[in-house]
């Protein structure tokens, strides 16, 4: 483990037992818990499909009917399947259609009745996942006759104008300009809604709403892409916020590649209740393991609320944490894009060389690990020519470090959504550098007992001192308590608790079961 910066042994084996320590006890909450959403995502991978003449899917109402009649602690698939056999249904759509219209009432049924409804759920929901399975093995064959692009790390590139039939040619032409993965952000405040809107979506505020339908149409335009550039185009969006699950499961029968999935992003940046987000995002990575999906982690918002320099501890703790949690769900660890980034004031003496140190710190702890790197944004002004030029910084750092995922960074950060011109722009830079620099990461080391090994080694002790006191109190009291991106998020608080639900001593859920499982 000595490795570029000489890390202690010792010293991280105690980081990872301490970051199972702490982690341990939200992943027995998570497993005694459900959700609203988790429920929603079991029926959607046993086929319910579409939404009502208002917008509102049919799994909402289904679910809704569900919990009404007999609460959520029991999960919702046995009352459904038995409601469904009763009804003499073959369709769980149409079964979903009736509750909503009033004229089905569920039950909790006991003895053969409850074992035929487990059995049936379970075919169902096995329908679903061996679908996921059919597109990650699509996936493969396509990576073998496309292959992956030539160098690491992989360029990736954002878009989103609000409508998936504008998205679809600019994603197209970043491809052409260079981009590896792209990313169709999320229209403003999507992460807030407890449903998944239904359909191709034209609408949308700096983003565009992830739908099945849009998963669709940009998964199917980036293939058109990889037979054209002879290289496999990866596509991401978002399992986050409230619809974690349901994002996750339609991902994998829609075959994204990537997608934003971080344990605690949602709590402190969008108030969503801890418990809630904690339950959610285990069932989306054992699916996202499933589908063969790498994650990508949001340490780097972090230092966007929070000092990068003093807080840096904060962001190998969160890492830690999300390699754990990513690990018992099933992930691999070529599956764990691991945030960070370059967030540190440039005028901050040696910010280049701390960047260098956290950078490397990330790359020997997870070495194995896709790490996405993150561009400047915090402390860009509107000056594009320095904004231009800490983008190439930014991108120098990625090469010097061996970084596995790099996200384009943009001179008009924070002022104005980018033009295609500014896309175009930001890639001659990271096209520049890396053709320049690419292979930088095999000669760059560390002077010994310098700076950047002295710098990293001491943001590694500050993590194991902060694990440990974490673990004296607990994971929830430290979100609790600001210790991250200072934002204080109660476990009694935030959006999403009324969704919420222990589990009762009949609870059963087909698709954990079948997850669970190797596949």
């Amino acid at each position: 483990m000595m490795g570029k910066l000489d890390l202690d042994p010792v010293v991280v084996a105690r980081a990872r037992e301490l970051a199972r320590r702490v982690g341990q006890p939200v992943v027995d909450l998570a497993r005694s818990h459900t959700t609203v959403s988790v429920e929603r995502a079991v029926l959607r991978l046993a086929g319910v499909a579409g939404a009502d003449p208002d917008g509102i899917p049919w799994v909402n109402r289904l679910v809704d009917a569900v919990v009404a009649d007999v609460g959520l602690g029991h999960g919702v698939a046995v009352p459904v399947f038995d409601a469904l056999a009763r009804e003499g249904l073959a369709d769980v759509t149409v079964l979903a259609q009736k509750a909503a219209a009033g004229s089905v009432r569920f039950a909790l049924p006991s003895g053969k009745a409850a074992t035929a409804a487990r059995r049936a759920s379970r075919k169902a929901v096995a329908a679903g996942v061996r679908r996921i399975d059919r597109r990650r093995a699509e996936r493969d064959r396509l990576v073998r006759r496309f292959g992956d692009p030539a160098r690491r790390p992989w360029i990736y590139l954002i878009v989103a104008t609000g409508d998936i039939y504008e998205d679809i040619p600019q994603a197209q032409a970043a491809a052409r300009a260079g981009a590896d993965v792209i990313a169709v952000i999320r229209s403003t405040g999507q992460s807030l809604l407890d449903y998944v809107p239904e359909g191709a979506t034209r609408e949308g505020f700096a983003g565009t709403y992830a739908t099945q339908e849009n998963f669709r149409l940009m998964r199917a335009a980036l293939d058109e892409s990889s037979r054209e550039l002879g290289r496999y185009v990866r596509l991401t969006n978002y399992a986050s916020g409230l619809c974690m699950p349901e994002m996750a499961a339609l991902a994998g029968l829609e075959r994204l590649d990537m997608m934003l999935n971080d344990s605690m992003y949602g709590i402190l940046f969008r108030d969503i209740n801890p418990v809630r987000t904690f339950v959610d995002q285990r069932f989306s990575r054992q699916v996202h393991a499933r589908a063969g999906i790498v994650i990508n982690t949001g340490e780097d918002n972090y230092l966007t609320t929070a000092d990068a320099v003093d807080e840096a501890h904060t962001v190998t703790v969160s890492q830690l944490l999300n390699e754990f949690f990513a690990h018992e769900a099933g992930l691999a660890d070529w599956q764990l894009g691991l945030g960070h980034a370059f967030e540190i004031n440039p005028d901050v003496p040696e910010s280049l060389r701390l960047e260098l140190a956290h950078a490397l710190l990330a790359r020997e702890l997870f070495p194995d690990a896709p790490l996405k790197w993150m561009p400047p944004t915090k402390h860009m002004t509107g000056d594009v020519f320095r904004g231009n030029l800490l983008d190439g910084f930014f991108n120098l750092v990625g090469a010097m470090t061996g970084q596995g995922i790099l996200l384009v960074g943009m001179m008009t950060e924070a002022v104005v959504t980018p033009w295609l011109s500014d896309r175009d722009i930001a890639l001659q830079n990271v096209r520049y550098v890396l053709g320049a620099a690419g292979g930088l990461h095999e000669d760059f080391v560390p002077a010994p007992g310098g700076f950047v090994q002295q710098r990293a080694q001491r943001v590694l002790g500050e993590a194991v001192e902060l694990l440990e006191r974490i673990g004296e109190r607990s994971l929830l009291t430290a979100i609790a308590e600001g210790t991250f991106g200072i934002m204080r998020r109660p476990a009694d608080r935030g959006k999403g608790l009324d969704g919420v639900a222990a589990h009762e001593a009949d609870y059963y859920n087909p698709a954990t079961e079948i997850l669970e499982r190797p596949a």
